[in-house]
């Protein structure tokens, strides 16, 4: 049988994949993926092959999962939290169009954005937007038009990718464009290393989120005009207790 599988496998701890993850990586006999995410299921799926490409090479990963899985193995391509939310199930289902012998199945995985905000309190139980600050994909002009209207909508927004080495002041640029639409101390929060080693939290107001340093391993959450701190976690109030 020529199985593909498309495994979204959390933020990183096992504890936080999905048994359906867990039992196509178990049926699979060779896994693919870029090194940083294989590495953070080697020691649980020991007797595995595994082959991996560094980043960049998405569309090279692509290729050899399906010529893996043409050979009449089951193979997982692996992602970090889940394929559908900036993973690989749109460019696997693109290049697949050339390999119609193989069998293709996304398992979602639990993406960033839910999961840092289990870590913060509560900051998405009303409407959001989650952006990349990446410009790799994107232009930066566009991406500037979408925190915009996301910021005057009063949608609380969760960042990806919030800075690099080449976009150190990236979400400094994202806070100047809330900031014309809300106060300084609007209540916003981080999460870095979600469900892996070092993993921290803290809540803050906006303008302190501004002239904060953060990497690529951060999530960013900036709250919504009714967003507030109980007990120390950032919550974002549906509106419950006036039905």
């Amino acid at each position: 049988m020529s199985k593909l599988y498309v495994v979204g496998i959390g933020p990183g701890e096992y504890e936080q994949m999905t048994i359906k993850a867990v039992k196509a990586l178990e049926e699979s006999k060779v896994i693919i993926g870029y090194t940083v995410y294989v590495d953070l299921i080697r020691d649980y799926f020991k007797d595995k092959i595994y082959l991996t490409t560094p980043m960049k090479k998405e569309v090279d990963r692509c290729i050899l999962a399906f010529e893996e899985a043409k050979k009449g193995e089951i193979v997982s391509l692996v992602c970090s939290g889940d394929p559908g939310v900036y993973g690989m199930a749109e460019l696997i289902l693109e290049v697949g169009i050339n390999y119609p012998e193989v069998e293709v199945e996304m398992i979602a995985g639990i993406t960033a954005a839910s999961s840092g905000a289990g870590v913060l309190g509560a900051p998405l139980i009303h409407d959001f937007a989650v952006i990349s600050l990446s410009d790799l994909l994107t232009p930066f002009d566009k991406i500037e038009k979408r925190l915009h209207s996301a910021a005057e909508a009063d949608f609380v927004i969760c960042l990806y990718n919030p800075s690099s080495k080449k976009r150190f002041d990236y979400l400094q640029k994202a806070c100047d464009i809330v900031l014309k639409y809300a106060k300084e101390d609007r209540v916003c929060g981080i999460v870095k290393n979600i469900g892996r080693e070092g993993e921290s939290s803290e809540v803050m107001s906006l303008i302190e989120l501004r002239n904060k340093s953060v990497d690529m391993f951060t999530t960013v959450y900036i709250g919504n005009s009714q967003s507030k701190i109980i007990n120390g976690k950032m919550v974002t109030p549906r509106g419950y207790r006036n039905v």
